[in-house]
């Protein structure tokens, strides 16, 4: 028993030993970030916006700024393209599906997705414009 003990955390502390540099790397990630207005076409701030992975039910929370933009950051891996991916505003929700190039490790990955009223609109043209944009206003980070 105590043998058995020893074998798991040296496994532990060896595993622990390892980088783990994954999540913040491109191919472990999937982007969804658009803006949300009111019927008006005002942006709407502080509103929630959760992103679920419906093969896990796992859930990512973001929020709306001042001008309604919200970048929700999903933890996908190359083995998740083609994964759904829900997006609930409050009672409303919309259907995404992670649609990237499991080969290609350079390139951010997302889909942008707009809420217009009651009305989403999907722009994957516009996800990488509009993430630059976001990654600009705020320094790279």
């Amino acid at each position: 028993m105590a043998r058995t003990a020893a074998l798991v955390l040296a496994m532990i502390v060896l595993l622990a030993s390892f980088p783990v540099a994954a999540e913040h790397e491109v191919y472990y990630r999937f982007v969804v970030l658009g803006f949300v207005k009111d019927v008006a076409g005002q942006p709407v701030k502080g509103r929630t916006i959760e992103v679920v992975r419906d093969k896990t039910s796992f859930s990512y929370l973001a929020e709306t700024d001042d001008r309604g933009l919200y970048v929700a950051v999903a933890q996908l891996g190359d083995e998740s393209a083609g994964e759904t991916l829900t997006v609930k505003v409050g009672p409303l929700s919309q259907k995404v599906t992670a649609t990237f190039d499991a080969a290609n490790h350079a390139d951010d990955r997302g889909t942008r997705l707009d809420l217009e009223g009651s009305t989403f609109v999907e722009r994957p043209a516009w996800f990488r414009s509009t993430l630059t944009r976001f990654l600009g206003e705020r320094g790279g980070q």
